[in-house]
C-alpha cells in the first residue's frame, strides 16, 4: 500500500479518544472508509491504491481497532462509533462531499451515524457503499450451520464476548492468533484465500484490544436501524455480500435492498465476509463506480 500523504491524521472524539486516520490523495470529494469488526484501515489497501487518484481518500481505524486509542466499556458501542464518525466529517471534511463505505461493523456504524446525525447526512453525503453488513444486527447469524446450532453458538460466542470485553485495552491474545488461523480462515473467508490475505486478517485482529473484540458485541447484536436506510434514498448506493458469507449472509440484504429499490445490488459467487481482501478488484470498480455517480 502507497504511504499516505501525512503520517496519520489524529482525530479527538466527543469522549476524547483519539482516532488513526490515514489520508491519501485529494480532490472535493472525499471517501471515508470505516473497516470491519477486529480490523484495521488496512482492510481496504486495494482500493486506497486505486482510488487515491480519483479523490480524497480517509481509511479510519475505528476506536479500538489499529493505531487509534481505546476507550472504557461503557463507550464501546455503535452509538460512540457513530459520534466517531461525526468527528472524522466535521473536523477533516468541514466543507465538501463525502462518500461513505462501511465494512461489517463499519457498516453499522455508518448507519447509526445517519440515525442519529441525519442533518450533517444529508448535508454532506453524496454517495454510500455497504460491504457485507447488515441493518438488523445478529438477526440472520447462524454462521452457516443449521439454525438451532448457530442458536446456540451465538449464545456462547455472545457470553465468550463478554468474558474478552473485561480486558479492555490488552492484546495479549497476540501469542494465540496463529493457533486460530483455521478457524479464522473458516469463519471469514469463502472458497479460496491466499496465505498473504489471511496472514494480513490475522495482523489486523491482533491489533484489535480485547475491549474492542468483546465489547462491541451486545451492540452489535441488538442494532436494528432499517429505519435509518429512508435516509440514503437520495443517493446512490452499493450494496455487496458474499454468498459464502456466514457472518452477514445475503438474507442481511433484502431489508436493505426492500427499503433502497434504487441499490445496486452485487453478490459474489464463493466469497466470504472479507470482500475487499477476497476480490479486491470487484470492490474497488464497485466503489470507483460510486465515486464518479457521485461526483456526476
Amino acid at each position: 500500500m502507497s504511504a499516505p500523504v501525512h503520517p496519520g491524521l489524529r482525530v479527538r472524539t466527543s469522549d476524547g479518544v483519539e482516532l488513526h486516520v490515514a489520508e491519501y490523495g485529494e480532490g472535493p470529494l472525499t471517501v471515508v472508509l470505516l473497516h470491519g469488526w477486529t480490523l484495521d484501515h488496512r482492510l481496504w489497501q486495494s482500493q486506497i491504491a486505486a482510488l487515491k487518484d480519483r479523490a480524497r481518500v480517509l481509511a479510519v481505524d475505528l476506536r479500538g481497532h489499529g493505531r487509534s486509542g481505546s476507550s472504557q466499556l461503557s463507550d464501546t458501542n455503535l452509538f460512540r462509533l457513530a459520534d466517531d464518525i461525526h468527528a472524522v466529517v466535521t473536523q477533516c471534511v468541514p466543507e465538501g462531499r463525502v462518500v461513505l463505505a462501511g465494512h461489517s461493523l463499519g457498516g453499522m456504524a455508518m448507519l447509526e451515524f445517519a440515525h442519529r446525525y441525519p442533518e450533517v447526512f444529508e448535508r454532506q453525503v453524496a454517495g454510500v457503499a455497504l460491504v457485507s453488513t447488515t441493518a438488523e444486527g445478529h438477526t440472520h447469524l447462524s454462521y452457516g450451520l443449521a439454525p438451532w446450532l448457530g442458536k446456540v453458538v451465538r449464545e456462547l460466542e455472545t457470553r465468550g464476548a463478554a468474558l474478552l470485553a473485561l480486558g479492555g485495552p490488552l492484546r495479549v491474545h497476540r501469542a494465540v492468533m496463529p493457533a486460530l488461523l483455521p478457524a479464522v480462515r473458516w469463519l471469514v473467508f469463502g472458497d479460496r484465500v491466499e496465505s498473504e490475505t489471511l496472514r494480513l486478517t490475522i495482523a489486523m485482529i491482533s491489533c484489535a484490544s480485547l475491549g474492542s473484540i468483546g465489547g462491541f458485541r451486545p451492540s452489535v447484536g441488538k442494532m436494528n436501524r432499517l429505519d435509518a436506510l429512508s435516509l440514503l434514498a437520495r443517493v446512490p448506493v452499493r450494496v455487496l455480500v458474499g454468498n459464502r458469507d456466514r457472518l452477514t449472509p445475503v438474507k442481511c440484504t433484502e431489508a436493505i435492498v426492500a427499503a433502497l429499490p434504487h441499490a445496486r445490488l452485487q453478490v459474489f459467487d464463493s466469497c466470504g465476509h472479507m470482500l475487499p481482501l477476497e476480490c479486491p478488484d470487484a470492490v474497488t470498480e464497485a466503489l470507483g463506480d460510486l465515486v464518479d455517480e457521485a461526483n456526476g
